[in-house]
């Protein structure tokens, strides 16, 4: 399956191409939001406005293949405006389900957290189960599904801090943060001189069709070997988490399966058929620190990024020939 493998890189390959030609970021955030997508996992972007968060979103959607939607979550935003509803059509005699932005593949929640809790919650089994509830009917979305969210730092005036279980849906939870040189923000300003538009998604050419991509999420899922080293490596990361006597409440079982899958997602765009410590190390923070949460005692003097970097140094390293 190794010379397999190398075939199918290529399509990686021309997928974070197309992003980087269009979106300025640095190289390990891309492989990142990819390495989610590629283990069909949920991304929460935390940053302030105006970093182009929305703009990647849509690139993303449109190099992929996807189709594409986008909700501008805001405090009176309803569930049936997300999830869709039905409504009755009289000259048929009968009601017609109208299905909301959620039937989508890629769905941007634009400032999620502007919302209600009550509208967040609409996300939840979509999320999860890849599916949809509309007045006891179920309904599921073709695949892939994945949300794309963006948040406002908690602390801007306006906002509802996220419950625990959607939190907990999302794979990765990241920052993109401010270009860091002069050069990259320079860059950004050629490449909006080059456009002659504010939006140039329109002109994204696909990297790979939908049934391409779902391809790929296949070999992630099936032909990336985790050997028992591995996977007592993330058990063992996330239980010293959970012990950590300033953590109130740590990693679930989702979390770390989410880190097992986001970890063979990294081995195969590194080319390799099975899993290894540093491919762990390279996603364990964006993987685990949103589902961290700090007694109130020591919320000011530690953060759980914190906590995750210090409980994985505490973790032996398994020696990488026991896993080839």
């Amino acid at each position: 399956m190794q010379s397999n493998i190398t075939s199918y890189l290529s399509y990686v390959r021309r997928i974070v191409g197309q992003i980087c030609s269009y979106f300025v970021a640095r190289p390990e955030t891309i492989a990142k939001i990819l390495a989610a997508l590629l283990s069909n996992c949920h991304v929460l972007f935390e940053d302030y406005p105006g970093l182009g968060k929305t703009l990647l979103a849509k690139i993303i959607a449109r190099v992929i293949g996807c189709n594409f939607k986008r909700v501008q979550f805001t405090p009176d935003l309803l569930p049936a405006d997300i999830i869709g509803t039905k409504v009755w059509v009289p000259n048929r005699g009968k009601f017609k389900l109208v299905k909301g932005p959620i039937f989508t593949n890629v769905l941007l929640a634009d400032e999620i957290n502007r919302a209600p809790p009550k509208t967040q919650a609409a996300l939840l089994e979509a999320m999860e189960e890849r599916q949809v509830t509309i007045e006891g009917r179920t309904y599921k979305l073709d695949p892939p599904f994945l949300v794309l969210a963006t948040q406002n730092p908690i602390e801007m005036e306006g906002t509802y801090p996220l419950p625990e279980a959607l939190l907990d849906r999302f794979g990765i939870k990241m920052s993109m943060g401010y270009p860091r040189s002069v050069e990259e923000e320079v860059e950004i300003l050629k490449r909006r001189i080059a456009w002659k538009k504010d939006d140039p998604t329109e002109d994204v050419m696909p990297a790979v069709t939908r049934e391409g991509f779902l391809k790929l999420q296949m070999i992630v899922e099936e032909y990336v070997y985790v050997d028992d080293c591995i996977l007592e490596y993330i058990a063992n990361i996330v239980r010293t988490i959970r012990e950590d006597p300033r953590v109130l409440a740590g990693p679930s079982p989702r979390g770390a399966i989410t880190l097992m899958k986001l970890s063979k997602a990294i081995a195969f765009m590194f080319g390799r058929t099975y899993v290894i410590p540093d491919d762990v190390l390279f996603i364990v923070r964006e993987a685990l620190s949103h589902r961290v949460i700090v007694k109130p005692e020591y919320a000011e003097e530690v953060s759980p990024e914190d906590i995750v970097v210090e409980c994985v140094k505490k973790v032996p390293v398994p020696k990488v020939s026991n896993v080839r």
